[in-house]
Order: structure tokens, then sequence, then C-alpha cells
């Protein structure tokens, strides 16, 4: 697809330049005219890893901290690969991207693990956006050429049980964002971001029994919990400006009961919030322009969002400057429901919900998957309601590959028939 500088003007607008949150030039120049307590979104670079890259969770609002049996674990909790089920898979998952307007924008993922010994299990996994073709041009609209602008990042994880039924996982991540290629036509040349991250997380899974209406079901539980992206900040230009990445905490539930032999239903839960920075309210004059003193902004209400990891971490908890009816406006919600039956389809539903000060994403998620004897589909569906949204109208998919089935039908074939 070929657009032209404008579109690309208003593409790092969109996507970098709004994603700078702890630069306090970036702030200036952003919406902060309007943080007044009512709309104060928190952004930061590189959001396409808060991206749900597989369909299970997409189909369950994007809930999947808990869910057990994932192969897909690495993004969102890596401690539950210690007790999935099978020795070993891999998962590949596509999701376009503003599909309804544009065609080349998408999100390829593939993750896969395999187990150490029954309690540990090492994973890894690619994660890459494409954003299109863009075609740059110079100050009298003349061709300098095309480029494909894209961001990705590699995982490698390991998980391990502790007892029975708690697990601990740790993840290591490098992320490179390339939004501009070689378009150095101005005194601050965009260049490729790095960063350096990494997660830390932890599963409880338990089973038990419940009494419905004088019956008694199986009951299958997990919590967990994970703090992922905590890593380095992130420069696109010349002059260091560093932004924050997606610091994020995601604490959530699952619970399935066994109807009978054939079929199970389960509720996950999560909450979701992110561990940087909220924009302050800067003071203004009586032309609202903001008070500047020794080369900042002067603040008026919230934090100072210029400060080091750790401490912006913390932050996070306390410095809306709503208080903490703010803060807990930051808190998402993603809900799902999911049938199995014979442990061979499935079908999903879900719902998201963001405070409306907070970006105001609320949308309904729909899915189904199938399980063959060495393979797995997934697909979803998402519906907004009130704002758009970049997945509306579009299907995902994830195809995952069992080893161990594969190594069992490959042993059954070399058996001779009597």
């Amino acid at each position: 697809m070929r657009k032209n500088r404008s579109l690309l003007s208003l593409f790092l607008l969109a996507i970098a330049g709004s994603q700078i949150n702890n630069s306090a030039t970036a702030q200036i120049a952003g919406s902060n005219s309007q943080l007044d307590g009512r709309q104060n979104t928190i952004t930061t670079a590189v959001p396409f890893l808060m991206i749900t890259p597989d369909a299970r969770a997409g189909a369950m609002g994007d809930a999947g901290v808990a869910m057990p049996n994932d192969p897909n674990a690495l993004h969102w909790n890596v401690s539950k690969l210690a007790f999935n089920e099978k020795k070993g898979a891999v998962s590949l998952s596509y999701t376009p991207w503003l599909r309804s307007l544009v065609p080349d924008i998408s999100l390829a993922y593939m993750s896969g693990y395999g187990k150490i010994n029954d309690r540990s299990v090492v994973a890894g996994s690619l994660r890459y956006f494409s954003l299109g073709q863009i075609q740059f041009t110079d100050q009298f609209g003349n061709s300098t050429g095309n480029y494909n602008p894209n961001e990705l990042a590699i995982d490698l994880g390991y998980a391990s049980q502790l007892s029975e039924h708690f697990s601990l996982g740790i993840a290591f991540r490098y992320i490179r964002s390339d939004l501009a290629g070689a378009f150095n036509q101005s005194q601050s040349p965009v260049r490729a971001g790095n960063a350096y991250a990494g997660d830390i997380s932890g599963y409880y899974t338990n089973k038990g029994r419940i009494k419905l209406e004088g019956k008694r079901y199986n009951l299958n539980y997990g919590i967990g919990g994970a703090i992922t992206n905590i890593g380095s900040k992130i420069s696109y230009t010349s002059q260091q400006f560093q932004n924050f990445i997606p610091i994020n905490m995601r604490v959530g539930g699952y619970t399935q009961i066994e109807i009978d032999k054939y079929n199970t239903v389960a509720l996950a839960l999560d909450f979701n919030k992110l561990l940087v920075p909220s924009n302050p309210i800067y003071q203004r004059d009586s032309t609202g322009v903001i008070v500047i003193e020794n080369g900042k902004p002067v603040i008026d209400k919230g934090n100072d969002p210029d400060v080091p990891i750790i401490q912006g971490m913390l932050q996070s908890f306390s410095d809306a400057p709503g208080g903490w009816k703010e803060e807990l406006e930051e808190i998402n919600i993603s809900t799902g429901v999911e049938y199995w039956y014979d442990k061979q389809f499935a079908v999903r539903t879900g719902f998201f919900y963001e405070s409306p000060n907070k970006g105001n994403r609320k949308y309904l998620t729909f899915g189904a998957g199938f399980r063959f004897n060495v393979f797995g589909i997934d697909l979803s569906y998402l519906v907004p309601i009130q704002t758009r949204n970049p997945l509306e109208n579009t299907l995902r998919f994830t195809l995952i590959f069992d080893f161990a089935a594969f190594s069992s039908q490959n042993e059954a074939d070399k058996v001779p028939a009597e």
C-alpha cells in the first residue's frame, strides 16, 4: 500500500508522538489542555506489546492471565506453562489491524514451549507488527523511496512448579520499534528505538467440587498474576527523549465447571493496570499557556512523570491528578466465558471495559475453537461498543501444533499391523 508524507506525519503523531508520556516537550504539545480529571489517557511507546496476540484470549474479552492449557502463555503469564497438560506445542497467530481502512497492517505472533521435566518448562516467542508500506517524499513532493515501518519483540521464558499447586515464571524480552526507517529530513532525525524488558509472574491452580441444585460438579480453578515489560525506556530521536514502555500489572482468575463427561463451562476475569506515570495537570497563565520554570512545565496537580523506571512504577499507584477515584479508573476489566464439548469444540464470548476517562474502549468479543489430533484452530471476532476499534469487522486466527500428539501418532504409525 502506498501512502504519502502527510499520512506519515499523522501516523507518527498517532503511533509515536502520542506514545511519549515522560518527555516534557511531548506532554506540552499533547493533550494536557484537557487533563482536568475528565480525560487523561495514559500513553506509552511500543503499545503493540499490549495487543492480545492469540484468538482464544481475544474471544474472551482479552482475559488470559489465569487460563490453563495455554500455548500463548508467554504473553500473559509464563508461569502457567508449568502446569500445561501437553509436553510441548507451537502456536501461530495472525491479527489483521485496521482492516476496514487499510489492507496491509497486521500483527503476527509465534509462540512455543517445551517441558524440560515434569515441573519445569522453557518457552520462546516472536511478535512482529507490520505497519504497511509508506512512500517518503521531500519538501517538493518528490519520492525518496518506500519503507515498511515495523515493530518486533523476541521473548525467552522459564517457569517451574514450586509445589503441587503453585508455580513461578520469568521472561526476558528484546524490543525494536522502527517507525520511520532512515527518515532524517529534520533537525531531530527519527531512528529505530530499542529496549530490553522482563516479566515476573505466579500461578496457583487447584481442583475441588461444588454443589449446585443438589448435584456435585468437579471444579478446576486458577489464580494468576504477572508484571510484564519491566524494562528500559525507549527513544526515537537523537535528542534522547526517553519514553516509558508499557510496564503492566495483570491479575485474574479462571474457574471451570465439569457439567458431565463431555461438557465444561468456564469463566475468566482479569484486572489490568499500566505501571507508568499518569499525565499531570500543568499550571497555565491567563492566556492558557503552560507556565515554564527552569526549563520545565509547572505541575498543578499530580506528579512529575519524568522519573526513573522503578520510581515511575511505584508512583503509578498514587500519581493520578484526580486522586484515588482516577487511580481506580486506570484499571481495565476483561471477562469471558468458554464452553467446551468433549475437549474438541469450544465457543467463547467476552467483554472488555475501560473507563471513558482513560480511553473509553468497550467491546464484545466472540469466538470458537477446534481441536483435532495434532492441530488446533481458534478464531475470534470483535464488536466495538460506542467507540471504534482497530479490530472491528476482522477475524483473528491462531493455529496450534501439538508436539505430544504428533509424536504419539508417529509411534502408532510405526507399529506394524498384525
